[in-house]
């Protein structure tokens, strides 16, 4: 029994074994894009209930203000944070 290899066998082989290639780093990239976008959600959580904190914090530094008789700015500032706080939480709701 003879076995021989030809020069059309070779490229039929190194021509399947470069599409297994591409092949697979498609599938990697994928795989890592999936994980990068799951850690960014997660850390896009955390910031979120990170300038949710801030957010009462610097709520609660305003009604201090105002009952020690601060007005103007102060006013302000707190009724459009009262309002933006009330619309994010009925935002979040409604998803």
């Amino acid at each position: 029994m003879e076995v021989t290899i030809g020069a059309d066998t070779v490229i039929r082989a190194a021509s399947l074994l470069a599409a297994l290639g591409a092949l697979g780093g498609v599938v990697v990239w994928c795989i890592r894009f999936v994980e990068r976008q799951k850690h960014q959600d997660r850390e896009i959580s955390t910031i979120r209930r990170e300038q949710t904190l801030i957010c009462y914090g610097v709520l609660a530094c305003l009604k201090g203000l105002k009952e020690q008789g601060c007005n103007g700015p102060v006013s302000a500032a707190l009724d459009k944070l009262e309002k933006h706080l009330n619309q994010a939480a009925h935002e979040g709701e409604e998803k």
